[in-house]
């Protein structure tokens, strides 16, 4: 293919009107109601951090690896990529103002994604980068002058970039050895992935063996050990629709889009279901070009296809910025027509020798741009402001409206999160109102149409009692949440005890929450201790599972079902005290904080016996969790139920090592920094502290080493101007193989 060419998708460009990549004009629906706001980020003003950038950063953080879990484990966002983004630049911002507190597992110094137990993990021969996003022309614009800067980009001689159609769908690593398929790994967090092997084998437009034409490209006529070929998985609409067909058909839930569906697809116990599910692939990337004779993207996508593999023909090199604009525009407007979901554009320095030149920051290559495209948007009318009352008693507003196709799939309702975001959004019932998918995934409510309001449409009130138990509700001063705080009420009750099952609490596969209804329904659990000592196998096979056959008849659990599931119950009573502590689902106790107390106190006893004074001088906990925890630990009612939870053998201790190493580092500090290529950042910081070393996220005075890796940072930085000794990763792995300090 020739430097010009272009694919046919883009053969008819747009003439004419507004730029169709420019989002809502000033004035129209949507315009006061940006897509990156919502309070499941907290809204803090520009200067908020200034006052405590240290708190801040710690909220950022934990906020950051609880929405990573629920996109890439969960494949279940509860927030919009803007929010996330927003979250994370604010991170950015702070760690660059306030570079001592960089810590070593931010998400700005890493891949965000999750490594699940289910698979064998995979070690990637080159780590798996995000890549950053433009959320407008002007960050586009700005990224793309940056780069020609760096480049030294003239008018004579410009910088090319390769521009490829995002694909929404689930990144994947394909391993080849002599041209032969060995191994596919999904991105996880970037440097360990999961062993899909056996699924992607049935993804059928996955070479197992490389065509001869491509083999003939490669230096020394072979691959020699492996290389390892990235890209994307993905299920096609029409494979969607007919999944989701039969899933109502037989009763189930719908995946909510196609990534999801394509997710869950690849990551099944299975490979049959695998099969049945029609997914495909685009590829686009290679760990390591070096074996290759091609030396920029464009020619690398025709080598691609030379091998046998799936390349998406959308693309266009493109040699300025009204060029890569045109692109975008293009991409946009097609974007109905194509067989496959995309969310935006990747722009990419076209030549390899550009990209080693510009290199990576610590989560993203410096030569490469994810230029998202605004949220599709529709006019419907809303019906209902019905109440929702969650796990911690948050009384939460949805908006239920006409059923409406939006992004590929129809919306019927979406959270409105508070009585402020309402009033913000000046919504009514009866309303016209405009909804999008925010990041294409989460509905969104973006505001009224005010000129087609009723003249009888009443404005909204929170109510002052609870919707499910009829107790008084409260809102604490600096809180934007109403609550109810009885711990009987029904609707709190459910939510407890779906968040006592999940994942990071205690892993009990199989209870769903439209089982754990029917359970609380038929009377058989009403609190986390039911699980185990009034819950048995042959009740549970009995129980409804809250789906009906086609014929209208209950599905019921089963034998089978019910012995798999007290199964996990069972292997859930040793999880240890973290996980308990994090499922009993205390206010404000995330899952870091869980641990920390676990780690610090050891046992439930000793927890129980401290005051709050001293639980807030564990680390990471402080004085707000501190009184939350013995709020919660002062409920005679709680208490009971852990009485319970120990009578029914669940673990409340927190093991301990049999064997510790001696403490051979005990008073040193280290600060680890840049990218490690034998460690990650939490092996490296686990050994260490296993020889008595503190391991800390910024470099001060008090700091006695850092071990630095490639592309290490500010903290390198920093330690050099104050005298700091510098280990590399060799250095390290003699301190964690002696547990002595080499001799400077």
């Amino acid at each position: 293919m020739s430097d010009d060419s272009t694919p046919s998708l883009f053969d008819a460009m747009p003439e004419g009107g507004a730029d169709p990549v420019a989002g809502p004009a000033e004035g129209q629906a949507g315009a006061s109601a940006p897509d990156d706001q919502g309070p499941a980020v907290p809204a803090h003003p520009a200067d908020t951090h200034a006052k405590d950038p240290a708190a801040r950063a710690a909220e950022l953080r934990h906020l950051l690896d609880y929405h990573a879990y629920r996109y890439y484990a969960l494949d279940d966002p509860e927030i919009t990529d803007a929010q996330f983004d927003r979250m994370l630049r604010e991170l950015q911002a702070i760690e660059e103002l306030h570079p001592e507190l960089v810590t070593p597992d931010s998400y700005t110094q890493r891949v965000g994604g999750f490594v699940s137990r289910q698979f064998a993990p995979v070690t990637h021969a080159a780590r798996m980068y995000s890549i950053d996003d433009a959320m407008n022309l002007d960050e586009l614009d700005e990224w793309l002058a940056r780069t020609d800067e760096a480049l030294g980009a003239s008018e004579a001689n410009p910088v090319a970039y390769t521009c490829e159609l995002k694909i929404d769908g689930l990144g994947v690593a394909l391993t080849y050895r002599d041209g032969a398929f060995v191994r596919a790994a999904t991105r996880g967090d970037g440097t360990t992935g999961e062993d899909v092997s056996a699924n992607v084998r049935t993804i059928r437009d996955v070479p197992m063996h490389l065509k001869p034409e491509g083999l003939r490209r490669v230096d020394g006529g072979g691959f020699g050990h492996s290389l390892e070929i990235r890209g994307e998985v993905y299920m096609p609409k029409h494979s969607f629709e007919r999944l989701n067909e039969q899933a109502d058909s037989e009763g189930r839930e719908p995946f909510a889009n196609p990534r999801n569906a394509a997710a869950g697809s690849l990551r099944q116990k299975d490979p049959k279901i695998t099969a049945r599910r029609d997914l495909e692939t685009f590829i686009y990337a290679v760990a390591d070009e070096d074996p290759l004779h091609v030396t920029t993207q464009h020619g690398f996508l025709e080598w691609l296809k030379s091998c046998g593999f799936s390349v998406n023909p959308n693309w266009r090199r493109c040699k300025t910025a009204a060029e890569v604009h045109q692109y975008c525009a293009d991409a946009l407007a097609n974007r109905d027509g194509l067989d496959y979901d995309i969310d935006g554009v990747v722009v990419k320095a076209d030549n390899f020798a550009s990209q080693e030149a510009l290199g990576f920051t610590a989560r993203a290559p410096r030569w490469a741009i994810a230029f998202k495209f605004p949220p599709e948007e529709k006019r419907t009318v809303l019906r209902d402001i019905r109440i929702q009352v969650g796990r911690t008693g948050v009384l939460t507003p949805v908006a239920e409206f006409d059923p409406v196709v939006v992004a590929g799939s129809t919306i019927a309702r979406a959270t409105l999160h508070n009585e402020d975001e309402v009033r913000r959004k000046n919504v009514r019932v009866g309303d016209t109102i405009v909804v999008h998918k925010a990041g294409d995934v989460i509905p969104e409510v973006v505001g009224p149409v005010l000129e087609l309001r009723p003249a009888d449409a009443p404005e909204f009130r929170m109510p002052r009692t609870c919707p499910s138990c009829g107790s008084p509700v409260v809102r604490e001063e600096g809180e934007v949440a109403w609550r109810c705080v009885s711990i009987d009420c029904p609707a709190q009750a459910h939510e407890r005890l779906c968040h006592w099952v999940s994942r990071k609490a205690m892993d009990i596969d199989g209870l769903g929450d439209e089982l754990i209804g029917s359970l609380v329904a038929a009377g058989l659990v009403s609190d986390v201790a039911d699980f185990y000592d009034g819950l048995d196998e042959r009740a549970l096979a009995a129980c409804p599972t809250g789906r009906v056959s086609v014929a209208g008849d209950d599905i019921l659990v089963g034998k089978v079902i019910a012995a798999k599931v007290m199964a996990q119950v069972e292997e859930s009573r040793g999880r240890g005290l973290a996980r308990v502590l994090f499922g009993l689902g205390i206010r404000h106790v995330g899952e870091q904080v869980a641990r920390s107390l676990a780690a610090e106190f050891g046992s439930l006893d000793r927890l129980q016996a401290a005051d709050e004074e001293r639980i807030a001088a564990v680390d990471g906990v402080g004085p707000k969790i501190a009184r939350s925890v013995r709020e919660f630990l002062a409920v005679p009612e709680n208490v009971a139920v852990l009485e319970r939870l120990r009578e029914a053998r669940v673990s409340l201790e927190e093991e301990r090592p049999a064997e510790e190493r001696p403490q051979t580092l005990t008073g040193l500090t280290f600060v680890l920094t840049g990218t490690l290529e034998r460690h990650t950042r939490d092996e490296a910081k686990a050994a260490l502290q296993a020889l008595g070393a503190k391991v800390s996220g910024s470099v001060s005075k008090k700091t006695s080493y850092v071990v630095a890796g490639a592309a290490a940072g500010s903290k390198l930085t920093k330690a050099e101007s104050l005298g700091v000794p510098v280990f590399d990763e060799a250095a390290l792995d003699h301190i964690l193989a002696t547990g002595e300090v080499p001799s400077e």
